[in-house]
């Protein structure tokens, strides 16, 4: 995926591995796992900023939703390094509940595209902004845990923290 240079990032740990987080001028743009995803961006061009107020946000809401004493997330998001259709799966996203899953029929039938199912997929295969916005809440329409950006093993993880499984 393509981001623009003028984002800055810093490096967490995180129980599930070393996660990579990035924000422009207008929110959060990225969190990534830093082994062992698909279309993790190229950074080299963005400048290291651990103390950057976004950043550590992001950082602390992490630790919690980890720890089970978060279920939301309050963070300015910037969702805007997608197409416009990749921009509204995203969106859509955002309104999966914790603890909650839905199929990517049903959410392809929320955005107003019940036929797009196939490119929905993708989309959420996309998302920058993994676990805050949370694609791993999507699952087979007969139940299954269906591919994941970072790895089923993750995706199980972080279901079991919102006590899906």
């Amino acid at each position: 995926m393509k981001h623009p240079d003028s984002l800055v990032c810093s490096r967490i740990d995180s129980p599930l591995g070393p996660m990579l987080l990035a924000t422009s001028a207008v929110g959060l743009a990225g969190a990534w796992f830093v082994r062992g995803q698909r279309d993790t961006p190229d950074t080299a061009a963005w400048a290291l900023a651990p103390d950057h107020p976004v950043l550590r946000q992001a950082a602390a809401q992490l630790a919690d939703y980890f720890s089970g004493r978060r279920n939301a997330f309050g963070l300015a998001l910037d969702l805007s390094h997608g197409t416009a259709f990749q921009q509204a799966v995203w969106q859509a996203l955002l309104a999966i509940p914790f603890g909650q899953t839905t199929s990517y029929g049903t959410l392809a039938t929320r955005i107003g595209r019940p036929k797009a199912v196939r490119a929905l997929g993708a989309a959420v295969g996309r998302n920058p902004i993994g676990i805050i916005v949370p694609c791993h809440r999507v699952i087979g329409a007969d139940g299954s845990l269906t591919g994941y950006a970072a790895g089923l093993d993750r995706k199980t993880a972080l279901l079991r923290i919102e006590g899906v499984l």
